[in-house]
């Protein structure tokens, strides 16, 4: 009798944990697509080496997973850090497609190049 029981809750909770997976993979693919007209978010840093990293994961973590689907790129602009903030930045552009990681200069040209699309 207990092990009646015991497999039926098994399966209840395999049935769903299927239907948990199956239904997050439909909604990533389906709203975690970047609009090709969306928001353009322009971060400018300095010396930020401790915080950088867990501010843009959870701002990436937000527009994958969230409701911020009309994002379409985030531009990190750095202001002449002295520490390792370059580093961290280029490390998390290689990991995120959507990551810009530019300087002063760059970021007002592609600012100016968003300008002209539009």
């Amino acid at each position: 009798m207990w092990n009646f029981i015991l497999n039926g809750i098994f399966w209840v909770l395999a049935l769903y944990g299927l239907f948990e997976i199956i239904k997050n993979i439909i909604y990533i693919c389906t709203y975690t697509n970047l609009k090709s007209n969306g928001i353009y978010v322009i971060i400018a840093t300095k010396n930020q080496e401790n915080r950088i990293e867990g501010f843009l994961r959870t701002l990436l973590f937000r527009i994958m997973y969230g409701k911020e689907d009309c994002v379409k790129q985030v531009i990190v602009t750095d202001l002449n850090s002295t520490d390792d903030t370059m580093k961290i930045l280029n490390k998390l552009s290689k990991d995120y497609d959507n990551i810009k990681v530019t300087n002063w200069k760059e970021c007002k040209e592609v600012i100016d190049s968003i300008k002209e699309a539009s």
